[in-house]
Parts: structure tokens; sequence; C-alpha cells
């Protein structure tokens, strides 16, 4: 399916999958949505990850679930928000639990993860798009088989990678992924209804840095 802009590693890698007629369905489905409602990301952020993220690039996969639902909030990468956007609670969790685990000061009036994607970590949502105003509206429409293609492809076709699940959501897509190979991480959702069940002291961010290190690949700087 030629006319979709993603980037050209990621083209080249799901080709097969882009010229399947569920694929074409759901493009179809998107582009009158995109249309027809205020819809986010905006269009050209739909494949942000994935821009900047390469596939050949990817060390790291942290998965969210569907993008903020709310003005200049979702721009493309799971968890992220645009540098003028009020950093959300499940992010400001996220960013306690680095500057306990790892030791670095977080700017809590910055949410932009673009710094993490550009070093190598794949901050995908399994549903990409979503209805402003209306949480998880793009369920169900084949974003989820898109997504878990894209795990499946990682999982299969790459060694040594990181995957971090944090929640049910996630952890349901650990069974897309080869646990011989690559190592995943599972805790509770950072968001304040479920970070002190699991997600605080997870120590997740020190514990991938040392996975890379012993497989000689460069730690990330979070």
């Amino acid at each position: 399916m030629s006319e979709v802009k993603i980037e050209k590693e990621w083209k080249a890698v799901l080709a097969d999958y882009f010229e399947t007629d569920k694929f074409k369905k759901l493009a179809a489905f998107v582009r009158e949505e995109y249309k027809n409602k205020k819809i986010y990301p905006k269009p050209e952020n739909l494949f942000a990850a994935f821009s900047l993220t390469p596939y050949s690039k990817v060390k790291v996969v942290v998965l969210g679930q569907d993008p903020y639902h709310g003005p200049n909030q979702a721009h493309g990468l799971c968890f992220s928000v645009p540098c003028e956007t009020p950093v959300p609670p499940s992010l400001k969790n996220i960013y306690k639990e680095i500057e306990k685990d790892c030791g670095i000061r977080k700017d809590f009036n910055n949410g932009n993860l673009e710094h993490w994607a550009e070093q190598g970590v794949f901050l995908l949502n399994a549903i990409l798009t979503v209805v402003a105003h209306q949480p998880a509206s793009h369920q169900k429409i084949g974003w989820e088989d898109f997504s878990d293609t894209v795990i499946k492809t990682l999982s299969d076709k790459k060694d040594h990678l990181v995957f971090i699940l944090w929640g049910n959501y996630a952890r349901s897509k650990k069974n897309l992924i080869d646990i011989n190979k690559h190592l995943v991480l599972e805790a509770s959702h950072p968001s304040p209804f479920s970070a002190y069940s699991g997600f605080f002291n997870c120590r997740h961010f020190s514990k991938c840095n040392e996975q890379l290190k012993s497989w000689d690949k460069g730690e990330i700087s979070w």
C-alpha cells in the first residue's frame, strides 16, 4: 500500500502487511475519521514512533494502550506529550520511578520523550488513534492487529530487545514475544490508580540498562 506515510525501514519490514485487506480496511476507516471528526494525534504524527525509532535502531519497546484524548497531548509516542503540555499523571509517576531507580533528576515540566525514541526506545501505542475526548474510541477497528504484527515482527526478526509491559493490557501481549531471546519486564501501570501496586520500585529503567550493557548495546539515558 504505497501511500502509507511511514519510515522507510518500517515500510519495507511491514510491506506484506500493508497489502492485506484488513490493513487497507483500517486505513480507509481512519482516513474517513480524520475527515469527519477531531482525531488525535494529528495525521503527520500518526507514525511518529516509527519515524523517530527506525526498525534497525530499536533496542527497547515500551507498549502503551491508546493515545491521550485531550487537546495538545497525543503526538504519536506512548506516554509522551509535547514540551508545552502539562505532564500527565502516569508520566509523572514514571519520572518519580526513574529518579529513585537511577538517581536522575527529571524535569516535571517537560513530558516530551522524543529523546528516548531517538536512542532506540520504541514508544508504541497498541491503538494509534482516538476520537477527541473519547478514550478507547478506536478500539477494535484494526489497530490492535497492526500493533500485534509489529510486536511479533520485532520479536521474530530481531535479537536482544527489552520489552517493557506496564499494566494488564500491555502484559497481555507477552505471548507475542519470544522470551528466550528477549527480556520482558512487567509491572502494574504507572497510573495513580495502580502505581503503588507494583510499578513503584520495579526498577525497570536500571534493569533495562543492565541487560543492554550485558548484550554490548548502548544504555539508555533516561
